[in-house]
């Protein structure tokens, strides 16, 4: 996925910025915590599929 792409994409929860995480294929929002799949080249932006943070996930300040 592109990061310009990314830069254009805001969490469909809280409206903040999305971080790429390439390696699980997946945006971040670090604000709620919350992990969006990638599937195919395409973001899935659905609160209902994406994934909460683990403890040592919301820590890593990559």
């Amino acid at each position: 996925m592109d990061k310009k792409l990314v830069a254009l994409l805001a969490c469909p929860v809280c409206k903040g910025d999305l971080i790429l995480d390439r390696e699980r294929q997946e945006l971040i929002c670090r604000n709620d915590a919350m992990a969006f799949p990638i599937r195919e080249g395409i973001p899935v932006m659905l609160a209902v599929e994406a994934r909460t943070l683990s403890t040592d996930e919301r820590l890593d300040r990559r």
